[in-house]
Formats: structure tokens, C-alpha cells, sequence
């Protein structure tokens, strides 16, 4: 068989899989999840199965074939051990379930080497999709399970056998196949399957020309589109990377053409995309992931995330329009930059899957049956229009785009399922609480930054599920016996674990921008925090005014806290950037920052400060710009 029948024999096996997942997703959103163990050893082989089905196909097409013969018939060889040992160990959890049970975890010797298969095939399986940070983390956590005895105090434990570690991260129900695949396999990918969808019948598009007419008017309108645009888009994918993908092609040349720098307009598009994993209804994974670590119901959270994602996207919007301010962006008012209203009207059916999403979780039905009728919505509304219609390709091209974007999720949540069960065996993450508290000598306020850092440099390289569960597990703890409460406290980890997407040196969201902008990725990464550097405060926010959260308090007092948390941003904005009206001086964006402290505080009394300082501030940086300022202003 030539590499062309080949290439087509495993595209075909692709398709096939990508179908299947996605139809074992549907067929359990409506008729019900099977066993934890069934369910989820069923989605994990259908996702090791796509991913090394693509990767044996890509050694047989010629764009990609690398080496000589004797190096792509090792790759090969290597992909079909790979993939014939994720089959066995999968397998033998899938099709052995009751008899695993009767056992109660108990392993036998064969099981072990199951599970070293298992471990091998998902990390080769995480650096193909996700990349090395992950595999090499995970990885240090198995060491640190089997040599703990040899580390020094606080880190030590008596140390386990590879039998016992084995037992726990492949029988018990903390590891591979614990919560965050679980999860993955239910909510997770019912959620990228509409938002696949969605995006395949022009939703996405509708939503972008949406944000386009509503700024294309605005001093840097283009940029504007992009902030605007990823919130919205963030309802649909719910990942940063796939957010920059989607919108990053339409928004940075449309910014490159206004007169952004191409590392600026990189930047831009990277935080606005990473917002959008906070953005209600359909979030990301690591919100799903969340309601099961707190016990509280997903619409919990969408309705507590709602007011921080507005402040964030608020926020964004200030240091956009300061940035166009400080670089004389001109406004763009060619048709590139405005969308006819009538065709958004046109066709704003495509949209109707979402309000059908929202209003059956409203009504208290599952997240899985909400997007399952959201999904038939969807398909139902697509024959509408011929241009829009979901033909026999068209649905099989989106199974596999939503399959594409599951398995990132699928395999992070594995991963990370590996390193929660180390951390449940030797009891790190208690240890690793106590720490955080000693280290912050019981101070709440260093508490905080040192889990941001936490999270930050944890982060570094991994999807925001992954590194949501790794430090939730690790650090949420610490917060709570601080006296944060328990659902501030995880949306304060998950707010700091999306931000680690857009942080140095590994920053996924403007890695993936910088190959749309043509540009230094670091660069843009670094900007990107400068952009994101007021939106680092909205945590904070929160925390030391849980009124945000709209929890237990009245709308008087959501109100003014929403005032003064986007008050609050604008002022550290205006001091990051150094700009108002015009370029600010050292003590205007002094006092601007001071300003943004104040408003963090909730007493009301020091509001009223932060009002009249802010008042007094305006007054001062509207008034005529200095002939020096001005030229420091062109300059900049």
C-alpha cells in the first residue's frame, strides 16, 4: 500500500473516531453517563486513538516526513507501541470495570505494567498536543511519589513502591481516570462540540462582525473588535489558544492596518483571547473541573464569574483605548472597520443555540442535556440557510474540529489526574498549604500574591485546566484557612491560572498570536502582561470584596462594588500606561495607582477617597497637555 492509501486509510480511521466521540458524548448527554469507570476509560481510547492515528498519518504525508527512511519507519514503529499499549490499558479498564471494582483497587502484576504502558503512551501522547511542560511535570511528581523518603524535610515522605504509585494512578479514582477526565468526558466535551458547531454554521463570524460594527467608530476601533470579539467568542470556545486562532486572523491585520505595532496588536489579541476562558455561559474546562472540586453547581459559578469577566474586558478596553491615545491611533473609518448592521440581523439565528443553552440552565437542567438540546438547535437552525446548512461533510468535519479540541483538554485533564494522585497519596498538598501560610507569616495579602505566583510559574506551558487542578489542589487550601471563601478562593486560582497563558517565557496564547502576527513571541508575550498587568488586580478585587461574586448580599451592594472594581482597573490602566487625555506625568500616575489601591478596599468611607482623589485626578489630567508633555507624547 503506497503512503497515499495509507494517508487516506488513517484520515478515514480519524474521521471515524472524531465521530464517535463526539456521538458517545451526545448519546450520554440524553440518555445518561455510564459508570465513572466505562465512561471514562471509553473517552480517554477514543482520544489516544485520535491522537496517534494523526500522528501515524503525518508520517505519511510528504509536507511533513522528516529524516531518512530508516528514522520515519522508528517513528512509526513507535507510535503503533504507543498506541497499541493506550489500547491495552484502556482497554482493560473498560471492558474489566466490574471486575477492577471487586477488587477495590487491589492490583495485580500485570496491571502494573498496564499502568507504566499507560503513563508512557499518555506522555508521549501530551507532548505531541500540549507539549513538554506538562510530561515533565507530571513526570516529577512520579519521582517525588517514589523518592520521597530521600528528600529533605518539610518535602519528605516515606516513599512508595512503583506497585503502589501504579495502584493509585491508574486503579484509583484520583488518578488517570479520576475528576478532571471525568469531567472532560461529560460537561467538557458536550461544550466544545456546540461551540464546534457553532462555529462551523457562521455564529462565530456573526459575533465577530457584531464586535467589528459596535467599535469600528472608536479610536482604535480594530483593537477594540478584538477585545470585544474574544469575550464573545470566549462563550463558544472557551480556550485561549482557540480563541486566538479564531479571531486573531480577522482583528491583528485589521489592528496592523490602523497603525498598532505588530507585536502591540499580537499582544492585544493574546489577553483579550485569554479573558474569554472566564466569560459565561459556556466558560472553559477548568469551570466545569471547578464545580465538581467546590461542590457547587455550575451555574454558581457562570453567575459569580460574570461581573470579573466584565471588569477584566472593561479593564482591557481602557488600556486599549489608553494605548491608542499614547500612539495617536487615527480612527478607522473605512468599511474594513465597520459591519452593515443589516447583515448581523440577517443572520443573528445562527445565535439562537446560545440563548436555548443559557435559559435551560436557568430552568436547573444539567450542563450536558443544556448542551445537547443547544446542539440540536444549532443544527436545526443551520438548514435555514443554504450557505449555513450542515451537509454529511460538514458534520463530520466539525466532529473532528470539536475532537481536535477536546483532546488538549482530554489529555491535560489525564496529566493532571496523574499529579493529583501523587499529591492524594503522600499528602503534599496539606504540606504544600502550611507552607504558603508560614511563608506569608498568616498574611492574607502576601498569601494571595504567592499563590498568583504559584499559579503563574506552574502554569507556564500548560492548558488552564491543568494548571487550575494542579495549584486548586495545592494552594485553594491555604486560602480558605486564611478566611478567603471557598469559591473566592478557586476563582482567584482560576483567574490567576488563566493569566499564566500570556506569561513568560512559556505564554501558549502569545505563542499562538505571534504566529498570526508575524512577530517575536516573547515580545509579545511581555507585552501581553503589560496589557494584562491592570486585569492581575481584578483578583484581588474580588477576594477583599466578594460583592463582585454576587453572593449572598444585595444589588445595592453588587452595584457599587461593580463601580468601583472597574474604577478601580481604569485608575491602575491609566498608571500602567502612563496615559489619560494625554501623557501623565510621574506624580499623575502615581496617584493614579494609588487611587486603584483605594477602590480595592470595600469600606465605603475610603471609596468616597478614591472618589474624590479620582475626581481631582481627572480634573488634572484633562486640563491642556504642556508643550513638553505633547512632545513626549509624540515621541512615545
Amino acid at each position: 500500500m503506497d503512503n497515499a492509501l495509507w494517508h487516506k486509510m488513517l484520515s478515514g480511521i480519524t474521521a471515524a473516531a472524531a465521530v464517535t466521540l463526539v456521538g458517545l458524548t451526545l448519546y450520554t448527554a440524553y440518555f445518561g453517563v455510564f459508570p465513572d469507570g466505562i465512561q471514562r476509560s471509553a473517552h480517554l481510547l477514543l482520544v489516544m486513538i485520535l491522537v496517534f492515528s494523526m500522528a501515524f498519518q503525518m508520517t505519511f504525508d510528504p509536507n511533513t516526513q522528516n529524516g531518512s527512511g530508516a528514522a520515519i519507519f522508528l517513528k512509526r514503529l513507535w507510535i503503533a507501541a504507543a498506541l497499541t499499549g493506550a489500547l491495552i490499558a484502556t482497554g482493560h479498564q473498560l471492558f474489566n470495570f466490574d471486575a477492577i471494582n471487586d477488587r477495590y483497587g487491589s492490583i495485580t502484576q500485570y496491571e502494573i505494567v498496564f499502568g507504566v504502558m499507560l503513563v508512557i503512551a499518555l506522555f508521549d501522547a501530551c507532548r505531541r498536543t500540549i507539549g513538554l511542560p506538562i510530561v515533565l511535570l507530571a513526570s516529577f511528581f512520579i519521582l517525588y511519589g517514589l523518592l520521597g523518603a530521600y528528600l529533605p524535610d518539610p518535602l519528605a515522605h516515606r516513599g512508595y513502591s512503583i506497585k503502589r504509585v501504579a495502584s493509585q494512578i491508574y486503579l484509583g479514582g484520583g488518578g488517570i481516570f479520576g475528576t478532571p477526565l471525568g469531567v472532560s468526558a461529560t460537561f467538557v466535551t458536550g461544550v466544545v462540540v456546540l461551540g464546534a458547531l457553532l462555529e462551523k454554521t457562521g455564529a462565530g463570524q456573526v459575533l465577530m462582525d457584531f464586535a467589528t460594527a459596535m467599535t469600528g467608530r472608536m479610536r482604535g476601533g480594530p483593537a477594540k473588535a478584538a477585545v470585544v470579539g474574544s469575550s464573545l467568542m470566549g462563550m463558544i470556545s472557551g480556550t485561549a489558544v482557540a480563541n486566538v486562532l479564531t479571531t486573531g486572523p480577522i482583528s491583528i491585520p485589521l489592528m496592523r492596518k490602523s497603525g498598532y505595532r505588530k507585536e502591540a496588536a499580537g499582544a492585544i489579541e493574546a489577553v483579550a483571547s485569554t479573558g474569554g476562558q472566564l466569560m459565561p455561559p459556556v466558560m472553559g474546562a477548568a469551570a466545569f473541573i471547578m464545580a465538581e472540586f467546590t461542590e457547587t453547581s455550575y451555574l454558581t459559578i457562570a453567575k459569580a464569574a460574570f461581573l470579573p469577566a466584565v471588569i477584566f474586558y472593561a479593564v482591557l478596553l481602557a488600556m486599549v483605548h489608553f494605548e491608542a491615545v499614547k500612539r495617536k491611533i487615527p480612527i478607522l473609518r473605512d468599511a474594513d472597520s465597520v459591519t452593515d448592521w443589516g447583515s448581523i440581523l440577517r443572520n443573528s439565528y445562527l445565535l439562537i443555540p446560545l440563548p436555548v443553552f443559557v435559559s435551560m440552565l436557568l430552568n436547573g437542567y444539567s450542563i450536558m442535556l443544556s448542551s445537547f438540546w443547544a446542539i440540536v438547535a444549532s443544527s436545526l437552525v443551520s438548514y435555514l440557510n443554504r450557505g449555513s446548512a450542515l451537509t454529511p461533510r460538514r458534520i463530520v468535519d466539525t466532529c473532528v474540529a470539536a475532537a481536535n479540541a477536546v483532546i488538549p483538554v482530554a489529555l491535560a485533564c489525564a496529566a493532571a489526574g496523574v499529579i493529583i494522585g501523587i499529591i492524594t497519596l503522600t499528602g503534599i498538598g496539606l504540606k504544600f498549604s502550611t507552607l504558603v501560610v508560614a511563608l506569608s507569616g498568616g498574611s492574607l495579602p502576601i498569601a494571595l500574591v504567592l499563590t498568583m505566583l504559584t499559579c503563574l510559574v506552574l502554569g507556564m506551558g500548560l492548558p488552564t485546566a491543568a494548571a487550575y487542578i494542579l495549584v486548586a489542589t495545592l494552594v485553594a487550601p491555604a486560602l480558605v484557612n486564611l478566611g478567603v471563601s471557598l469559591l473566592a478562593a478557586h476563582l482567584f486560582v482560576l483567574y490567576s491560572a488563566m493569566l499564566s497563558s500570556i506569561t513568560p517565557p512559556v505564554a501558549l496564547a502569545a505563542y499562538a498570536a505571534a504566529s498570526i502576527a508575524n512577530g517575536n513571541p516573547l515580545k509579545i508575550a511581555v507585552l501581553a502582561c503589560q496589557f494584562g498587568m491592570a486585569a492581575f488586580a481584578v483578583p484581588y478585587f474580588f477576594v477583599y470584596d466578594p460583592a463582585i461574586l454576587g453572593i449572598d448580599v444585595t444589588w445595592v451592594q453588587i452595584t457599587a462594588s461593580f463601580i468601583t472594581a472597574i474604577l478601580g482597573g481604569i485608575c491602575a490602566s491609566a498608571a500602567m500606561m502612563g496615559c489619560f487625555k494625554d501623557q501623565l506625568n510621574i506624580l499623575q500616575r502615581i496617584l493614579f495607582a494609588v487611587t486603584a489601591i483605594l477602590f480595592m478596599n470595600s469600606d465605603w468611607r475610603v471609596d468616597l477617597a478614591a472618589f474624590a482623589l479620582l475626581a481631582g485626578l481627572i480634573v488634572w489630567a484633562t486640563r491642556a497637555t504642556p508643550p513638553s508633555a505633547e512632545t513626549n507624547a509624540k515621541a512615545g
